[in-house]
């Protein structure tokens, strides 16, 4: 059980990384600091002023950002590299003391789904660019955030069930990619035809 826990954790907090790093890193800090569930003692790290209300202040600014068009899209683009890398150390750190391979295997895989997640919210938000009226991403920033924290409370308090939800939800990323890949294959694959009538 304790070996679920720590991947439910691990997986769920990864995850929620690649949505939105500072409200993840935010939750980390102030649950280990108010004790809102009995944490392993490397929880810690995240239990710092400094980290804390750096991720306060970050997660501020992306809720502005992420509820204006475009910009929305040049902040995604801004933490294409900080998001995975974020995933990566949130996966290390959870972990816990470790042989230098599986933290190794941690930070690859928790980089891994926190890239999945940044680069499936990042194509989402530029489809809905496209969008003349900008309540579609007033209506996506505030469902990510909603997911966020609820994802973060859920790996904290109920880490089995985070686990599930983020296998979930890994399942239906692949098949809305392979979705769009299959429509715009189909598009351009139609395209030299039309050209041809």
């Amino acid at each position: 059980m304790d070996v679920l826990t720590t991947l439910g954790r691990t997986m769920g907090f990864s995850f929620a990384a690649g949505i939105n790093l500072y409200a993840t890193v935010a939750i980390l800090g102030l649950a280990s600091r108010f004790d809102w569930v009995t944490l392993p003692p490397q929880f810690k790290v995240f239990d710092n002023d400094i980290v804390i209300g750096a991720a306060i202040v970050m997660y501020l600014i992306e809720f502005v950002a992420d509820k204006v068009p475009w910009l929305d899209s040049m902040w995604d683009a801004v933490h294409t590299f900080i998001r995975p890398l974020g995933g990566a150390l949130i996966a290390v750190a959870t972990l816990g003391h470790a042989s230098p391979a599986v933290e190794g295997l941690a930070a690859l895989f928790g980089g891994t789904l926190a890239a999945g997640t940044h680069f499936s919210k990042a194509g989402t938000r530029a489809i809905a660019n496209a969008s003349p009226e900008p309540f579609s991403n007033w209506i996506l920033s505030i469902t990510e955030d909603i997911f966020v924290v609820g994802l973060g409370m859920l790996a904290l308090k109920y880490p089995v069930i985070a686990l599930a939800v983020v296998a979930l939800c890994v399942i239906l990323m692949v098949t809305f990619a392979a979705w769009i890949y299959r429509a715009v294959r189909r598009r351009f694959a139609l395209a030299p035809v039309t050209a041809g009538a």
